[in-house]
């Protein structure tokens, strides 16, 4: 009796771990701990916001700031001279926490990120996507602003936060927990990005959730690829053995079901630090029309910078924790490849074509002004980037139905008969030399063999080899005898 008591013990004592868990988890912090450790500012804050903003007097007596005593007053606290600052009862404060302010604490991890693509995510001022928000979609109706760029673009991106002429924080910039958000006081970022406030949970920050307010969509979905991925697969089927809650959390030995966003670019390994960067492993960079290798423009402008083989190396030493050598250098094989394809089928000729009609005066200046603009935006905004983002992160459907597939199909039957319009046209207002210059460079395009399938002039073995390949697996799935001669 006594053996099967302890066996049923021993079988509840996870269940009983859990409950307890939970139950602390919604216990009020002043049962779970006393707070008159904490500064005499912080308790005057407390002995207010507990009652007036009691959710997030909770969230933040369940943080690690509780326990350090880190209190409103700490994170809070501002000079009467720094922008933003605000008298409150009887103190100086600031309402938005920026990085620098973090990095009083945390000064690592803030010079990390303050080097980051992230850091510089606010920049997007003249770039195509800021366009549409601003111009072609939006409108200059608040305060001046598009609620587009506001709700949407500057959401994720950040926003450059500006005071009002009475000095209230402006509303077309604030409230904003963008990545890249421009503070007041110079610094560039937003720690509650990612560490949502007032808990700054690492087990948040940890799954890929939290990287999917911003990274899904049509032009960066990583969330939905890593969805569809093996290892997405396998972390939400064993995300109770993840240990999202340990402080060390180093694959292989405090997880080993599957990796998240942080654990392949930010979180430590048996040899590498963590890191802020979320560069700082990252070979290709696959956001720009034309991929390139993630140093060769700062190697270019003649900045110092780690290599695209050190960045490559380290994310391979993350992926051995659970896969071998060989398996990983054929990985990146593939991965590299598919990159290889995209840049040498669609994007350079795009490119090449797309700066020949803007050099000869086919198109002008103004961005999406005309069809083969949005034709090109397309191709490499949307589905050239999900393609190799597809492979970057081993999401097969990205790759092709949501990715190559959608570049081929605007190129062949959009791009190019657009093209072809815009030659036409050239000639009929008289620009003979532009419209000249821009057809022979997409005949030389077409001539090149990855698009005679495209011109008709598949060799010929070739063209037999395809047919047989065709007509076998007709004969597998399909009565021949009923199929036209076109077609299928």
């Amino acid at each position: 009796m006594r053996l099967f008591i302890s066996a049923l013990c021993l079988l509840l004592l996870p269940s009983l771990v859990d409950a307890h868990t939970e139950l602390k988890s919604q216990t009020p912090i002043s049962v779970l701990k006393p707070l008159k450790h904490f500064s005499k500012e912080t308790g005057t804050c407390i002995s207010c916001h507990k009652e007036k903003s009691s959710g997030i007097y909770q969230q933040w007596g369940r943080s690690k700031h509780f326990n350090a005593r880190v209190g409103c007053y700490e994170c809070h606290v501002a000079k009467a001279t720094d922008l933003g600052a605000t008298r409150h009862k009887d103190f100086i404060i600031s309402v938005i926490v920026s990085p620098k302010k973090c990095g009083q604490c945390h000064t690592h991890e803030a010079k990390e990120f303050s080097k980051s693509h992230h850091a510089r995510a606010g920049q997007i001022i003249g770039s195509l996507d800021n366009a549409l928000g601003e111009v072609v979609e939006g409108s200059m109706t608040f305060y001046k602003q598009s609620p587009v760029t506001v709700n949407g673009c500057w959401q994720c991106h950040g926003s450059t936060v500006k005071l009002l002429p009475n000095g209230d924080l402006d509303p077309t910039t604030w409230p904003n927990t963008g990545i890249g958000r421009i503070n007041l006081d110079g610094s560039k970022g937003s720690c509650t990005a990612c560490h949502q406030r007032h808990t700054f949970s690492i087990a948040q920050a940890r799954r890929p959730e939290t990287c999917g307010k911003c990274h899904l969509g049509p032009d960066h979905p990583q969330k939905e690829i890593y969805d569809e991925s093996k290892h997405g697969i396998n972390f939400y089927s064993n995300v109770k053995r993840m240990n999202l809650d340990s402080s060390k959390w180093i694959p292989g030995e405090d997880y080993d079901a599957a990796p998240t966003c942080a654990t392949c670019h930010m979180s430590a390994t048996k040899d590498l630090p963590v890191t802020h960067d979320v560069g700082d492993r990252i070979s290709w960079t696959l956001r720009p029309p034309i991929s390139q290798k993630v140093d060769q423009k700062e190697r270019e402008l003649g900045y110092a910078t780690k290599s695209w083989e050190q960045r490559r190396g380290d994310m391979k030493n993350v992926c051995s924790a659970c896969h071998g050598k060989n398996m990983i250098q054929s990985f990146y094989e593939q991965f590299d490849a598919l990159v290889t394809l995209y840049n040498n089928k669609f994007a350079i000729p795009g490119i090449q074509l797309m700066g020949m009609m803007g050099k000869y005066n086919l198109i002008t200046d103004t961005p999406f002004d005309s069809k083969v603009k949005w034709t090109w935006f397309r191709i490499w905004h949307h589905s050239g980037r999900r393609a190799r983002q597809g492979a970057s992160m081993q999401a097969p459907d990205y790759v092709q139905w949501h990715g190559m597939f959608e570049v081929a199909q605007h190129f062949y039957s959009e791009f190019i008969p657009e093209v072809r319009e815009l030659i036409e046209r050239a000639k009929k207002a008289g620009n003979h030399d532009g419209a000249k210059k821009v057809s022979d460079l997409l005949e030389a395009i077409l001539k090149r063999p990855e698009h005679q399938w495209y011109t008709g002039k598949i060799p010929v073995k070739v063209k037999k080899m395809r047919e047989e390949q065709r007509r076998k697996f007709k004969e597998r799935y399909l009565d021949v005898k009923d199929l036209p001669k076109h077609g299928v």
